[in-house]
C-alpha cells in the first residue's frame, strides 16, 4: 500500500498529466482536421454562441501581449515549480489544493509545449457573444481558470477549527 506522501504527489501527477494529455489529444485534433481560421459550428441551434475556430494566439490570453510567448512559457514553468514547492508544504488532506494545483500545471505545461511545438498556443474553442464579446481558447486554459478558481475559493474560507483544542483555548473561571 502506498505511502500518504506518495499518494499525494502520484495523485498530483497523474491530475497533472491527464489534464496535459487530453489538452494535446484535442489540440492534435484541431491541428490535423483544420487549416487555420476554419470554423466548424457543431450544434447549429447554438452556432451564434458557440464555434470551434481553428487560431494561433502568440501572446497571452485574449491575444494580448501578442509575440512575447516566450516570456509566458518562463512564467509557465516557473508558476509549475512553485506549484510543486508548495504542494510539498501542503497538509495531508489538502485534496482540493491538490486538484487546483494539478489544473493549473496541466494546462500551463499544455500551452508551455504548444508554443515550443507550433511557436504558438493552438486556440479553437470560440465563446461568443454577437457584437459584444468573442474569446477563442482551449482546454489548457479552461484547466488553468479552473484551477485558479479552486485556489481562490479555498483562500476565501474560513480556517477550520481545530479538532481538538487544547487546554490554552478553554476558559477559565475569573478569580
Amino acid at each position: 500500500m502506498p505511502k500518504p506522501l506518495f499518494k499525494h504527489w502520484l495523485a498530483l501527477a497523474a491530475l497533472t498529466g491527464v489534464t496535459l494529455a487530453v489538452d494535446q489529444l484535442t489540440k492534435t485534433v484541431i491541428v490535423t482536421r483544420l487549416y487555420p481560421g476554419e470554423t466548424i459550428i457543431p450544434v447549429p441551434a447554438i452556432g451564434d454562441f458557440f464555434r470551434v475556430v481553428r487560431s494561433q494566439n502568440t501572446g497571452a490570453a485574449f491575444g494580448m501581449f501578442s509575440g512575447a510567448g516566450d516570456l509566458f512559457s518562463i512564467i509557465a514553468v516557473v508558476v509549475v515549480v512553485i506549484l510543486l514547492f508548495m504542494h510539498g508544504r501542503s497538509p495531508a488532506g489538502a485534496w482540493a489544493q491538490r486538484i487546483g494545483f494539478g489544473l493549473l500545471m496541466g494546462g500551463a505545461l499544455g500551452n508551455v509545449l504548444d508554443r515550443i511545438q507550433y511557436g504558438h498556443v493552438v486556440d479553437f474553442i470560440n465563446y461568443r457573444i454577437p457584437g459584444v464579446f468573442s474569446n477563442v481558447s482551449n482546454l489548457a486554459d479552461h484547466a488553468i481558470v479552473a484551477g485558479v478558481i479552486i485556489l481562490v475559493w479555498l483562500s476565501w474560507r474560513p480556517s477550520p477549527a481545530p479538532a481538538n483544542p487544547g487546554p490554552e483555548s478553554t476558559p477559565t473561571p475569573e478569580a
